[in-house]
């Protein structure tokens, strides 16, 4: 099923599906880059039958639209799972390790197991679930979109929600990312304790 004028998000999806694979969950992530949160993962199994016209790549869309199908998605899904991992963590192990730790974290959680994982990127490690790498999959897999808006409005609105206690750095206006208002605020007071210390070293004398 064509979802988009250019791209078909159903094409990996409904050859597994006519290998005998029934529950294919989708996994990516949210905030990799910023300097300060943590970083989210989501994870998501979606009904074949209920298929989500509009669905795309989260960074594709724009924050309401987003918003509308973060709803539709969890309707519409047959199980989904959100995890995160703080900036701490992601100090200690790395962004990469914490990553990959929101993901496997989001799809134990899941309320089902599924029968094979579709990854955005690289392959989980000690994943214990049959799983594919697919390098940008959250533009050529259907599920993996759908979990790339879970993670991406759930971190977006935990940034917003969590910037009242932090209001000087502004977060909900750059939710962590190293715009240059953000840059000069963390310049002139320095972080606070949700800011990722490892991402600072070439902004601030640390």
């Amino acid at each position: 099923m064509r979802l988009s004028e250019d791209e078909n998000y159903f094409e990996i999806e409904e050859k597994l599906l006519n290998e005998g694979y029934r529950f294919i969950c989708g996994v990516d992530e949210a905030g990799r880059g910023p300097l300060a949160g943590p970083v989210f993962a989501a994870a998501v199994v979606m009904d074949r039958k209920r298929i989500i016209e509009g669905v795309r790549d989260s960074k594709k869309l724009t924050p309401k639209k987003r918003e509308k199908l973060f709803e539709e998605i969890i309707k519409e899904s047959i199980a989904y799972s959100v995890a995160m991992v703080d900036s701490k963590i992601i100090d200690e192990i790395n962004i990469n390790n914490a990553t990959f730790l929101a993901m496997k974290n989001a799809i134990e959680n899941l309320k089902i197991e599924p029968d094979i994982v579709l990854v955005d990127g690289y392959e989980i490690p000690n994943l214990s679930f049959n799983q594919m790498a697919i390098i940008k999959g959250d533009r050529k897999s259907y599920s993996i979109a759908c979990a790339s808006i879970l993670a991406k409005v759930s971190r977006d609105r935990y940034i917003v929600e969590i910037s009242s206690k932090y209001p000087v750095y502004k977060f909900e206006k750059h939710k962590g990312y190293g715009t240059k208002e953000h840059i000069e605020i963390l310049q002139k007071y320095g972080p606070c304790e949700i800011h990722r210390i490892s991402f600072l070293k070439n902004i601030l004398s640390l």
